[in-house]
């Protein structure tokens, strides 16, 4: 209801304002004691204040001095002569109206100071309601970004109940949560302190509205009102809520995404929530969700290369005792089948001869597989030892020809050579890549069927010239600068191009049949790319199944 006060000592002026007001059905008061105005203005919300200046007994810059705080949102009017011209009044006046100003145009003036008054309340309505809401997503903003800030769920935990605080100033907050320790726990924010008798009830509200939540199905995490943990944090302890807290407004939320449950929480307000207040709790508790599962994945993967790096530990270990238990009895072995070789220990018979060359073999595969395994624990457990020197690889190649030219011959291939005679030096232990180069070449022999050739090959190449397959490019591009590259072909039976990159993988071995015949232990590669590592090279390969296999390994130039 509109109000208008009328300051005047005037009776026929009362009494026509008075009319005129009535008409309009606003609602009309009309006197001239300070003290009474002063009371009337504390106690209504008066739209329009009108100051009869003719009334001369008034002193009306007093009166608008003592209400100033009391008429700021009001609109003040003054009846004046038609001859007047007074600054301080002209500054605070909304309108002016005069002594012999007709009915119609004063019911006018009034009606659009009213009409003015109610657009600026809007318009001040309007801006208050967009303060806060800049502020909401202000507190929005900060929050999202705390939240994409850490993966600590108790940290996520408390930037959720901080945002929560900024945008919506709550009374009290119930947080049921399953995520920041090992058992469940209620986290109280209060602004006021509670009693032990309102905890528990706190305690079984919430284990209720949890329960709610899966009508009846099975909980993700068990919890029982009297034995669950509380965790409280009260503002100021000085003042006590009671249980006329359950009659303040509230709302309620899970937090959870999908499949994952992380708890519930629960606001309460003394005043009413607005709908944008409801939004921003709902945001909040949502936001706050997507963090917390990220949290949980990286906890269990955090937790899951714990348990691989112990299971590797433990691997390496078990391999290093096994090979070295293993190599003592081994040497016995073969020490004591070149002694029955001999014929020191009797007569050899053609048979006993046959049995005696395949037992030499096979205890010479099982000491190579066992050295591949101390290799292997030595390179993992970064205990490898290196002799770096100035070297020309060609030597290697030659050294390695030398050394398996009979194993060559014995099957039936041809060992080819093309080394580039002008390379420069390398910085590398000559035993190591001489190591490499067997292996390459030995693995040639072994899938090269018999009457083809194996090349081996040196060259100088820079690191933007070498051509690889597509799965060697994470590897490869790293490289930079100058460097002697070394490859070894055959005529074998290829490799299929998606399992190029798993022939460095450990204890690989790719399907075919004449893998399965010519057996491994699945080593010698992932030893080769873990020595060439070392020397800040790469080892790669290519292929065509039926046709052949070239590996290749580089090593930067000095």
């Amino acid at each position: 209801m509109i109000r208008v006060l009328l300051i005047s000592q005037r009776a026929e002026v009362i009494k026509k304002y008075e009319v005129l007001v009535g008409k309009l059905r606003f609602e009309f008061a009309a006197m001239s004691d300070v003290g009474l105005i002063s009371d009337y203005l504390a106690a209504s919300n008066c739209g329009i204040v009108i100051f009869d200046i003719l009334s001369g007994n008034i002193d009306f810059k007093s009166v608008i001095n003592k209400c100033r705080a009391l008429i700021e949102t009001s609109a003040l009017l003054f009846i004046v002569p038609e001859k007047f011209c007074d600054r301080e009044l002209i500054k605070i006046a909304n309108g002016f109206l005069f002594d012999g100003m007709c009915d119609e145009l004063i019911s006018g003036t009034i009606s659009m100071n009213v009409r003015m008054r109610s657009s600026l309340e809007k318009l001040s309505d309007t801006n208050r309601e967009l303060a806060d809401s800049n502020y909401r997503l202000n507190a929005l903003y900060s929050t999202s970004s705390q939240f994409a800030g850490t993966l600590d769920k108790e940290k996520l935990i408390n930037y959720m109940l901080e945002g929560m605080d900024k945008a919506l100033s709550y009374s009290l907050i119930l947080t049921l949560s399953f995520c920041t320790e090992d058992e469940p726990v209620l986290l109280i924010n209060s602004l006021y302190e509670l009693s032990p008798e309102l905890i528990d009830a706190l305690k079984m509200r919430m284990v209720l509205h949890y329960k709610s939540l899966f009508n009846n199905e099975e909980l993700p995490y068990p919890v029982d009102a009297a034995s669950l943990k509380v965790k409280k944090f009260v503002k100021y302890p000085a003042s006590r809520f009671n249980f006329t807290l359950f009659q303040f407004d509230n709302m309620f939320s899970p937090i959870s995404l999908g499949d994952n449950f992380f708890g519930c929480v629960e606001i309460f307000k003394e005043t009413p929530f607005s709908t944008e207040n409801a939004t921003c709790f709902q945001t909040i508790a949502q936001q706050v969700s997507l963090p917390l599962k990220s949290a949980t994945l990286y906890q269990e993967l955090k937790d899951t290369n714990h348990k691989l790096e112990r299971l590797e530990r433990l691997k390496s270990e078990f391999i290093s005792i096994v090979s070295h238990e293993l190599r003592t009895p081994l040497t016995s072995i073969k020490n004591s089948l070149d002694i029955m070789s001999s014929g020191k220990c009797g007569e050899l018979t053609p048979a006993y001869e046959k049995f005696l060359s395949m037992a030499k073999r096979n205890a010479l595969r099982l000491s190579g597989i066992i050295n591949d395994l101390l290799d292997l624990s030595k390179i993992e457990a970064g205990k490898m030892d290196y002799h770096f020197k100035d070297m020309d690889i060609n030597s290697v190649i030659e050294d390695v020809k030398n050394a398996l030219s009979v194993l060559v011959k014995d099957k039936g291939l041809k060992l080819v050579t093309d080394e580039c005679m002008e390379l420069p030096k390398v910085h590398a232990d000559s035993q190591r890549l001489e190591q490499v180069l067997t292996n390459l070449v030995s693995n040639a022999v072994k899938f090269t069927p018999e009457g083809k050739s194996i090349i081996v090959k040196s060259e100088f190449s820079n690191a933007k010239n070498l051509h690889y397959e597509e799965c060697f490019a994470p590897v490869m591009e790293k490289l930079d600068g100058n460097y002697v590259v070394v490859s070894v072909k055959d005529e074998g039976i290829g490799i299929a191009k998606e399992n190029l990159l798993h022939v460095f993988d450990k204890f690989a071995q790719i399907e075919n049949s004449l893998s399965r015949k010519v057996g491994g232990s699945g080593l010698g590669l992932p030893i080769a790319k873990q020595l060439i590592e070392a020397h800040k090279g790469a080892i790669w390969c290519d292929s065509e199944e039926g046709k052949g296999t070239t590996f290749y390994f580089a090593v930067p130039v000095i």
